[in-house]
């Protein structure tokens, strides 16, 4: 089955008692038994069936099952938001004392949130390249696990995952990636190793931009040590390979209450259908973009992989299958320049989104990293006269006059 086919078949079918096409919203707060036995039966975890949407809900899980089959993991937990999603992830193996690497190229959520965790006790280290021996130092007996991104936003530095996958295991950490500005079209990275597959799916996944969601998808595969992960190696017994995605449902998801609404699963069902019509038309927009750009006497630099002189190419090339995503990045020299050109394009809409069907630009050094301090933006690959785009399924030639236009007017 190809990629295509598997947006619309793979683990999915027409709804039994009607023959939608479409699954229905299962707009509900909670969900009716028959006997006090069978509710009994499913609160203990001997039986299965639905209780309460916090926990779970038919239009969640058939959104939770589709996304499990495109990334080849066991199952899948659906949340309210990516950063929700990244949050439970992390701390369904991180308690008080513990650490994690994780790269520098981070979205600045995500290094926001791993900021706030040191003030309960846990620690993140930054590897300052993606060099695997970056990653290894930093690596401490209280290290828990390896956190990176498929391509770094807005750093745009590619992870080589089947390099850190072995480096993880070599050290008895499971690595977890955040596969959002790649999507299952361009990488899969649980075939590259990996252990976690995270989604913000209010970007690709959805590809409409009207709503938020988050993902995590389990591989199923990583041994639990009874040392460093002694309530996985206990669940283990009753669980096998589920039983991270049964710590997680049983305690954070469940506790947490960041759970995905039924709506929003079903509009992020609906996007993932087109998802690689629009990554095909996306990605070769991009590239058209980037060698523009590249090639304009007003642009200081362009950051895209797609792009033979950048450091990545090759990796790109290799890792995602000769396409080079969605994200680019160009600087003009000053964020008075920026902010110009920005205020002169007609079609890219100015707001902190990627992954949209419309073209999209932002100015991270005074929105998103707007509070970082110039060391931290430096780490993070954040520069004052830097535009990231989010490039979107316009026609490339309007695209490409659009910022022609724009930068002329510098």
């Amino acid at each position: 089955m190809e990629f295509n086919t598997k947006l619309l078949h793979g683990n999915f079918q027409p709804e039994d008692k009607t023959g939608s096409t479409t699954f229905p919203i299962y707009q509900a707060a909670s969900f009716s038994h028959k006997t006090a036995e069978e509710l009994e039966a499913i609160f203990q975890g001997t039986d299965y069936g639905f209780i309460y949407t916090r926990i779970n809900n038919p239009t969640i899980e058939s959104f939770e099952r589709r996304i499990a089959f495109l990334e080849k993991g066991i199952g899948a937990i659906a949340c309210a938001s990516g950063m929700s999603a990244i949050t439970m992830a992390v701390l369904n193996l991180l308690g008080q004392g513990d650490e994690l690497v994780s790269s520098s190229g981070i979205f600045g959520g995500t290094y926001s949130l791993f900021q706030t965790l040191r003030q309960y006790g846990i620690t993140t280290h930054y590897a300052a390249d993606q060099d695997p021996a970056s990653y290894a130092a930093l690596i401490t007996p209280r290290t828990k696990l390896l956190f990176v991104e498929t391509i770094g936003n807005p750093k745009m530095d590619v992870a080589n995952i089947r390099s850190l996958a072995d480096l993880a295991h070599v050290h008895g950490l499971p690595l977890l990636v955040d596969n959002t500005v790649t999507s299952p079209y361009l990488c899969r990275p649980l075939e590259h190793g990996a252990d976690v597959v995270i989604h913000s799916t209010s970007k690709l996944i959805n590809g409409s931009g009207n709503s938020i969601g988050g993902i995590i998808v389990d591989k199923g595969r990583f041994p639990w040590d009874q040392d460093r992960f002694p309530a996985l190696f206990e669940l283990k017994r009753n669980f096998g390979p589920f039983a991270y995605l049964a710590k997680l449902r049983r305690g954070l998801h469940r506790d947490f209450g960041a759970c995905l609404s039924p709506f929003n699963a079903y509009l992020n069902s609906l996007g993932l259908e087109t998802l690689g019509l629009r990554m095909e038309r996306i990605c070769s927009n991009a590239l058209a973009l980037a060698r523009f750009l590249d090639d304009h006497p007003a642009v200081e630099w362009v950051n895209y992989p797609g792009l033979p002189a950048n450091p990545y190419h090759h990796l790109a090339a290799q890792q995602f299958c000769s396409r080079f995503g969605i994200l680019l990045t160009f600087g003009v020299g000053s964020k008075e320049r920026a902010f110009r050109v920005i205020n002169s394009l007609r079609y890219a809409c100015n707001l902190a989104n990627i992954g949209d069907i419309r073209t999209l630009v932002i100015h991270p050094a005074s929105t998103i990293y707007a509070t970082n301090t110039p060391a931290e933006k430096e780490l993070l690959g954040v520069t004052e006269d830097m535009i990231r785009v989010s490039v979107g399924i316009e026609d490339v030639g309007d695209l490409v006059a659009d910022f022609q236009q724009a930068l002329s007017k510098m």
